[in-house]
């Protein structure tokens, strides 16, 4: 790492958001979705059981290859969006057709159910490109994007996994059961999990895969009744190109004129560019700025204490917007190709 720690991501979500020149966070937005939530917070959307319904693909397998299988599906988690809307890479499991990360959480489960020993650190540390382009492949005429640095970004991991005796279990022991301290080991360990920056001379992170990992693995645990990672609360939202849209479309969110317009002509963002850095630290600060409303709320209501920290947030977020897709096609995604999201 270069001299400097880069801030947290939550330090870097208000570092952005203080000085972002493009991307704005409105707190009216911000009070209307804490306002919408508290209604909700109640329901099973805020719960663990919750995040299993998302992950349906999560097999049933024992808890060790589950956990596995977070790991590598993770890994690999990054940059579905196809080049052109009528082109998607789609992978058929049991019936049904998936696009986007489904596609990839179907063809790790497809080649599990086939017999590949994918899940096993000490084959995919050292697998070819050719084998896991299998593993990956697609039923429709579009490959899954990236193979190179998904192959790339697998063997690195699984080596790294051989390291702590092959159990990636072992590996987030050594965050000694604490969220943040399990975030840094990810990102101070596996290089491709390194998603940082430097924005007005400061070095920021956002840590979106390294944060879902260590989710995940929590949402595995609690599925499996021995989960309790304390330190939750140290998760921000997971900075991607989905939930970004739904802030925008749910008023939390502002774009500059000139922003819209280069997203509208479907201009590519680079990683660590000004304006992709700006529309990924906002949507963490304006998912911060909805968790504390939404805290407020609850304490001066019902004189309790809430416990909906913003990854929750970030699980209710994402599945909302696929669902609204149709009523959010008017705000455009920003698309940057890279493998931290």
């Amino acid at each position: 790492m270069s001299g400097m720690e880069p801030l947290s991501p939550r330090e870097s979500g208000r570092f952005v958001a203080e000085r972002s020149k493009d991307v704005f966070v409105d707190e009216k937005g911000v009070q209307r979705v804490a306002e919408m939530l508290y209604q909700l917070k109640d329901s099973e959307e805020f719960t663990a059981s919750g995040w299993k319904k998302m992950n349906q693909l999560a097999p049933s397998l024992d808890t060790e290859q589950a956990i596995n299988w977070v790991f590598v599906t993770d890994t690999m988690n990054f940059s579905f969006w196809p080049d052109r809307q009528d082109q998607q890479c789609e992978v058929v499991y049991k019936g049904n057709t998936y696009r986007g990360y489904m596609s990839l959480c179907a063809a790790i489960t497809r080649a599990v159910d086939e017999g590949v020993p994918i899940l096993d650190p000490v084959y995919f540390s050292q697998m070819s490109e050719e084998e896991l382009g299998h593993v990956l492949r697609s039923d429709s005429a579009t490959p899954m994007p990236m193979l190179r640095e998904r192959h790339q970004a697998l063997i690195e991991a699984g080596r790294v996994l051989l390291q702590h005796g092959g159990s990636f279990r072992n590996f987030m022991s050594q965050g000694h059961n604490d969220a943040e301290k399990m975030v840094k080991y990810v990102v101070d360990n596996i290089p491709s999990y390194r998603d940082e920056a430097t924005y007005e001379g400061q070095r920021i992170s956002f840590y979106k895969r390294a944060q879902i990992l260590v989710a995940d693995f929590w949402g595995i645990m609690e599925a499996q009744g021995e989960g309790n990672i304390p330190n939750l609360d140290y998760l921000t939202m997971f900075a991607d190109y989905r939930v970004p849209q739904a802030l925008v479309y749910l008023g939390v969110l502002r774009y500059s004129d000139a922003l819209m317009e280069a997203l509208k002509n479907g201009e590519l963002l680079h990683s660590g560019e000004r304006r992709e850095v700006e529309i990924r630290g906002c949507s963490i600060w304006g998912v911060e700025r909805i968790k504390t409303c939404l805290w407020e709320l609850v304490k001066e209501r019902d004189g309790k204490s809430c416990n909906i920290n913003s990854a929750l947030i970030d699980f209710y977020l994402w599945p909302y917007a696929k669902q609204h897709h149709k009523e959010m096609a008017h705000i455009p995604i920003h698309h940057t190709r890279c493998i931290y999201y």
